[in-house]
């Protein structure tokens, strides 16, 4: 009898541990290959994403990279895998991408795709011009932050039909008028919505390897305000964005 209870606890708990290392794989799969979740944690592509917006990426949608793989610090960036798989797959004019910070890796940036390679970039008092050519640009009313404050809105049409808000916090602002950028090949120019507070292209990120593209953003499943946790389940009357939630982005 104290055999038979000895041996069914071992073979108890043996189940426990391969259920669990089952699902830690298939998680992992799940987030390397197909969706992975991201929350966001600035105001750099208002209005389009708002700090505390919790959205998934496609990790599929250009091929697949080192940078695929789940945030791992320090094997980040080591693992022996060079471009992206498969080769050719590319991304679009106005797409909102996750990707890696170039030369920083370790972090994750969101913003979206204004140049292709090839193209020359520049902004001009405002207005973004893509091969010598102003991208439309129509104001669009005021955003009402959740603090009250007001902001000019302007719609901006892309080339290729993509339309989206901007926001203008500034008419003089540090990167409304830039030197033209020549994309390289292989890489993408990126800007964030929120004109005149965000780091992109136009600064430090510079030109974005087509290997650091994590995935596309494709849809907000969850958004909280107020600078709050997702876990303070007690706030989420005052402070839920249920208006955002299931909101496509592309």
């Amino acid at each position: 009898m104290v055999d038979r209870a000895e041996t069914k606890t071992s073979g108890g708990i043996g189940e426990t541990i391969k259920v669990v290392i089952q699902a830690l794989l298939l998680a992992l799969v799940i987030r390397t290959f197909l969706f992975q979740p991201f929350s966001i944690p600035s105001g750099s592509m208002m209005p389009t994403l708002l700090q505390g917006d919790y959205l998934f990426v496609s990790k599929w949608s250009y091929g697949f990279s080192k940078y695929s793989f789940p945030s791992l610090p320090p094997y980040v960036g080591y693992l022996p895998i060079e471009g992206r798989t498969p080769d050719g797959v590319v991304a679009d004019r106005g797409d909102v991408i996750v990707f890696r910070k170039p030369h920083e890796e370790e972090t994750d940036y969101i913003k979206r795709v204004v140049g292709l390679p090839g193209d020359r970039i520049q902004v001009r008092n405002g207005v973004l011009f893509i091969n010598d050519t102003a991208v439309p640009r129509e104001p669009a009313g005021e955003f009402v932050d959740e603090n009250g404050s007001r902001v000019q809105q302007y719609r901006e049409t892309l080339p290729n039909g993509v339309s989206y808000l901007t926001l203008d916090l500034s008419p003089v602002s540090a990167g409304d008028n830039t030197r033209e950028f020549l994309v390289p090949p292989g890489h993408y120019f990126m800007m964030g919505d929120n004109r005149d507070n965000s780091l992109d292209s136009r600064f430090d990120v510079g030109y974005v390897p087509a290997e650091n593209l994590v995935g596309k953003a494709q849809i907000i499943f969850f958004s909280v305000g107020g600078d709050n946790s997702p876990l303070e389940f007690w706030k989420w009357p005052v402070d839920l964005r249920v208006g955002r939630f299931f909101t496509w982005l592309s």
